[in-house]
Order: structure tokens, then C-alpha cells, then sequence
């Protein structure tokens, strides 16, 4: 799915690319959206099927892009990481052999020597 919507994404980049190269360029700048008159077919001249056309394809290339970034996300949230399987990598310490018991107290108290 992802390398289908890669491709797409490639040949929509492409088409985008001319259909914008195709396009009248106005040197007028945004003087073109207030109305001027300067062709013989109007303000917006033949170009509002390039126009449509590109806005169009603009809108679909969009859509790809969040839905490829959303699918790799996705896909590639594991890490390399997770799959290594760990055994006990450290050796287990020496049993520590039992203490014994502390020395009980003398129950006498032992007498000076004189």
C-alpha cells in the first residue's frame, strides 16, 4: 500500500509540475484575481480548465502526503530494538553461603584479675 501511494505520490509531483509549467504567466501579479481585461477571452482567459485541473491535482497530492505520513507513522513506530531477543546477557552472581549467627553476649561478666 505504501509503495502504491510512493508512486502515486511521484506521478503526481510530475503532473503538478506541468500543469503549472503550462499555465499563462501573468506578470501583472495579483492584478489577474480583480478583473483586469487585457485577453480576448475575459479576465480568467481559457486557462480555468488549467487552473481547475491544477488546483485539482494539488488537492489530491495533499491527501497523499497525509496519508503516506500517516501510513509510515504508523508502519514504522517499532524499532529495531524490540525485536532483538535478549537472553541474560549477565552471568548470575555466586550463591552467598548463609552467615552464621552472631556470637551470643557473655551472660557473665568476666572478673578483673588481680
Amino acid at each position: 500500500m505504501i509503495t502504491i501511494l510512493f508512486v502515486a505520490q511521484i506521478v503526481l509531483a510530475v503532473i503538478l509540475t506541468i500543469l503549472v509549467l503550462l499555465q499563462k504567466s501573468s506578470s501583472i501579479g495579483l492584478g489577474a484575481y480583480s478583473g483586469s481585461n487585457e485577453s480576448v477571452f475575459g479576465a480568467k482567459g481559457p486557462a480555468g480548465f488549467l487552473v481547475k485541473a491544477t488546483f485539482t491535482v494539488g488537492l489530491i497530492f495533499v491527501f497523499n502526503t497525509i496519508a503516506l505520513g500517516y501510513l509510515y507513522n504508523k508502519t514504522y513506530n517499532k524499532s529495531v530494538v524490540d525485536e532483538i531477543k535478549t537472553e541474560q546477557s549477565m552471568p548470575t552472581p555466586p550463591a552467598v553461603p548463609e552467615t552464621p549467627a552472631a556470637p551470643a553476649a557473655p551472660s557473665a561478666p568476666a572478673e578483673p584479675a588481680e
